[in-house]
């Protein structure tokens, strides 16, 4: 094996059946290499070197033979340096890690300030053999949108949790304010990108507002997980989010408030353990302090 793949970990293995049609590795390895969840993230991963046929570095081009053992590898890398904020951690064992991230902070990225950063100063070190470097998310929040944010801390457990979100098996639920007395109940069906993309919201409140006549408390279920989803979806139906400066209208943000966007529930299945998981959290205070503020506005002034 070279010497520059002894710092490594594997993750997934495979051997190549007899009788296997002749393909490339690049389209062999989508399907069977169930970690990666997209073709295209199968030739990045061969790219960075994280595919090995029989412990050397694979080539997209390559044509499997049977008996060839492929290999997914993590190769050890430096951790994000720790971002020492405060966070609310909601969850954790040896194999994940759920946090309740602020408004404002990125998900990943090659910044200092990011949830991965603070979820390795906040993260217990895991003891199971198959640990990951760091923690790392399985999914994103937009910057803007609050709540509860998922980690894996090992191997086993991030294949377990990327399976169920491809299967849309993990269900997520969000909160938000909203300008306009949005219907009681409701499913939102517009394609985003030209892909199926359907949210369904309940009004958990609704009161009168100076600025904007009315304001609701929505509670928020995508079906589907598209980009900027339930904000577009909210805003096409003439109801945006308040504090949304991308998909809002005029006068509908308030001053250092940000956007009123937070995910307040998880329902999954447990990738070790095999035990149904509930969390869930109260929306930031700020939600509650805008609906008492503008109900204390509308009756002084009628």
């Amino acid at each position: 094996m070279n010497g520059d793949l002894l710092l490594m970990k594997i993750i997934e293995t495979h051997i190549v059946p007899e009788n296997v049609e002749q393909t490339r590795l690049s389209d062999y390895a989508f399907g069977k290499i169930k970690s990666i969840l997209s073709k295209k993230g199968i030739r990045k991963t061969i790219k960075r070197g994280e595919l090995l046929v029989d412990g050397s570095k694979a080539k997209t081009g390559f044509w499997v033979k049977p008996g060839q053992k492929i290999e997914l590898i993590e190769i050890e890398q430096t951790p994000p340096k720790p971002y020492k904020m405060e966070i609310n951690k909601v969850f954790e064992d040896d194999y994940i890690l759920v946090i309740d991230k602020p408004s404002g902070l990125l998900t990943s990225g090659n910044q200092f300030k990011t949830a991965v950063n603070a979820a390795v100063y906040h993260a217990k070190p895991s003891e199971a053999i198959d640990r990951l470097g760091w923690p790392k998310p399985v999914h994103r929040l937009d910057k803007a949108t609050s709540g509860l944010l998922l980690f894996a801390k090992t191997a086993k457990a991030q294949n377990g949790l990327y399976k169920q979100f491809e299967n849309k098996s993990i269900k997520k639920r969000y909160r938000a304010i909203v300008t306009g007395k949005i219907d009681v109940e409701g499913s939102i069906d517009l394609n985003i990108e030209d892909k199926i993309a359907v949210t369904r919201y309940r009004r958990v409140d609704v009161v009168e507002s100076l600025q904007n006549q009315w304001i609701s408390l929505v509670d928020l279920i995508p079906e589907t997980g598209r980009t900027h989803q339930i904000r577009i979806h909210l805003s096409s139906i003439g109801h945006p989010i308040v504090g949304d400066k991308l998909y809002g209208t005029k006068g509908n943000t308030l001053k250092h408030k940000g956007l009123f966007l937070c995910a307040v529930k998880l329902e999954f299945i447990h990738p070790i353990s095999l035990e149904p998981m509930v969390l869930e959290i109260e929306s930031p205070y700020k939600f509650s302090a805008i609906l008492n503020r503008e109900k204390r506005r509308w009756k002084k002034y009628n």
